[in-house]
């Protein structure tokens, strides 16, 4: 295939621990002369647009492209992940400019966050590690204990949205632990491995673990507010390992207060980081992470490597993975 010139506009979200290789990123534009990496985070959507200058491949990872500053050299811009809210696909088409993503570089490690945080969630891990932590240690003193403990088999964990290959791992791992799943989306259907809710609250009524797998866009967005939360169990925990503004976080604060909810874990936020006076940060019974779910060694280099994988695609004319046909 032809020669590119490639820019990877925010390199230290990828490679913050210079761990990895990005030689067969290289070999797919042509060469290692063939790309540019620029060592921060988050640029602006205008520091994106110079580094574009005389550049056919953008990319991004999770950071806001304005399409219409971008120059004509640009052709394909390629998504280090999964979602694609960062880039109005509409202007890019009109554009001509390809969107490509890297849907299932993943799967395995968010799925396995989301099944770590129904087993913290069960067997209390981090409520005991918090008591520790502040010199509290009634719980050895027994014989009873603080906190919920309870077995995961016979429970049943809702995915909503959860259709995709993330979703399809957490049932299988579920089905391991003796879970039952249940899961809603407009495509979805009753399997062998999951039992299709009749509707999101009928999900949310039965469901023990509620695990958020949908895309955010205008349809998804607070697509758990009050009235959702409010259908949960009282027992019932909600994960959010997707994207942030699919759950109204004002409401789900709110729910956590008023134990509308037993708990969440939530990889990811409707602001990352989340404000400094977030309550998310201090609740009881939150368990948050900074959107670790695909930031393991192994899991970026997979990354990487399959963005090399659709830039030499894009590049013989065979584009895949395109998210604005």
């Amino acid at each position: 295939h032809r020669r590119a010139a490639a820019c990877l506009v925010n390199a230290a979200r990828l490679d913050f621990d210079a761990k990895l290789d990005l030689s067969k990123i290289a070999d797919a534009c042509g060469g290692a002369s063939c790309l540019t990496r620029h060592d921060d985070s988050t640029p602006s959507p205008a520091v994106i647009a110079t580094r574009a200058t005389n550049h056919d491949i953008l990319i991004t990872k999770e950071v806001p492209v304005d399409v219409h500053l971008l120059p004509p050299s640009v052709k394909l811009i390629c998504e280090a992940g999964t979602g694609y809210n960062n880039v109005d696909l509409d202007a890019a088409k009109r554009r001509g400019i390809v969107v490509c993503n890297v849907p299932t570089y993943s799967t395995d490690a968010v799925a396995h966050l989301v099944v770590t945080h129904v087993l913290n969630f069960s067997a209390s891990i981090v409520h005991q590690q918090r008591m520790l932590a502040r010199g509290d240690r009634s719980n050895f003193a027994g014989p009873k204990l603080t906190h919920a403990h309870d077995e995961v088999g016979g429970k049943t964990i809702g995915l909503v949205g959860g259709t995709g290959a993330i979703g399809a791992k957490v049932a299988d791992i579920a089905a391991a632990l003796g879970m039952k799943t249940l899961v809603w989306s407009r495509r979805a259907t009753t399997t062998a491995r999951w039992e299709a809710a009749r509707s999101l609250h009928d999900l949310l009524e039965r469901s023990d673990y509620v695990s958020v797998h949908c895309p955010l866009n205008a349809e998804t967005r607070h697509l758990i507010d009050a009235v959702a939360l409010g259908k949960m169990k009282k027992t019932a925990y909600l994960i959010n390992t997707a994207r942030g503004g699919v759950v109204c976080e004002e409401d789900l604060v709110d729910a956590l207060k008023k134990g509308t909810i037993a708990g969440a874990g939530l990889d990811v936020q409707e602001m990352e980081p989340p404000p400094e006076d977030s309550p998310l940060y201090t609740l009881p019974n939150v368990i948050l992470t900074p959107h670790i779910g695909w930031k393991r060694v192994e899991t970026r280099q997979r990354l990487m490597d399959m963005v090399a994988e659709n830039i030499a695609a894009f590049l013989d004319g065979k584009p895949v993975n395109v998210v604005n046909p």
